[in-house]
């Protein structure tokens, strides 16, 4: 024996099928927009820190080139006293006068040698001045954003913990409504949620207006919606219409 043929849907109750499926998808929407916002602070704030330490290894690692070459130029000036000592005791010992002047520019040359290492002994202090405060800025800043990172994620995975079992209660319940709308019909509404951000697609003519866009509805297609015998469309935003007394429900 042949099924029963299913009993075909009126345009009424298919479109409070749509419309109670959109007031789930609704809730589901507002807990994603909760959590939306959160996930995104988290990673830029883990992007800064990762960024804020990478700067940080990077000015030391800088710093202690800089450390090498003033302990490089100190011991270039001690050499340099050494030498100058050497050298003018060597010219006490002397034959000639041409062995005199030849210690004589050795010295002058060690003695340009402690001036040159004197001043780039000091350019590098004040070089390691600089980044050391530049470290101390950044380690401050890095302590800040994970300080805020702790708290960001504590009050996500708040969220999370508080709204996981009704956004899967939700998921389940809008899959079940789905089922109940007939293929075309879901596709167009999924299109339409899709185009809009706040993701409604279907709405309730409000105070002779859509609900979504909030243009006007003209008289004669607002009688067309109350009758609910075919499935209205807001002529400026495209979403589909229905009753004030839809939302009395």
């Amino acid at each position: 024996m042949a099924a029963a043929k299913e009993k075909e849907l009126t345009i009424e109750e298919k479109l409070r099928l749509l419309w109670n499926l959109q007031q789930i998808d609704t809730k589901v929407d507002k807990i994603q927009i909760l959590k939306g916002e959160l996930p995104e602070e988290v990673r830029v704030l883990e992007d800064e820190i990762e960024g804020l330490s990478v700067r940080i290894t990077n000015l030391q690692e800088e710093v202690a080139e800089l450390n090498e070459e003033v302990s490089n130029r100190k011991n270039a000036k001690a050499m340099a006293k050494e030498l100058i000592s050497r050298y003018e005791k060597q010219q006490n010992s002397v034959k000639n006068n041409r062995e005199f002047e030849a210690l004589t520019k050795e010295i002058e040359l060690q003695k340009l040698e402690i001036q040159l290492s004197d001043k780039k002994a000091n350019d590098g202090a004040a070089k390691i001045e600089v980044k050391q405060a530049l470290i101390d800025e950044t380690e401050a800043k890095f302590k800040t954003r994970e300080k805020d990172l702790k708290a960001k994620k504590k009050e996500l995975d708040k969220i999370v913990e508080e709204t996981e079992k009704e956004e899967l209660e939700l998921s389940k319940e809008s899959e079940k409504a789905s089922v109940k709308i007939e293929t075309r019909l879901l596709g167009a509404y999924k299109r339409i949620r899709s185009a809009y951000r706040n993701g409604l697609a279907v709405v309730a003519v409000q105070r002779d207006s859509c609900g979504g866009c909030f243009s006007k509805i003209p008289l004669q297609r607002q009688a067309e919606v109350k009758t609910k015998k075919r499935i209205i469309l807001c002529e400026n935003c495209g979403r589909i219409l229905v009753p004030t007394e839809f939302e009395e429900a």
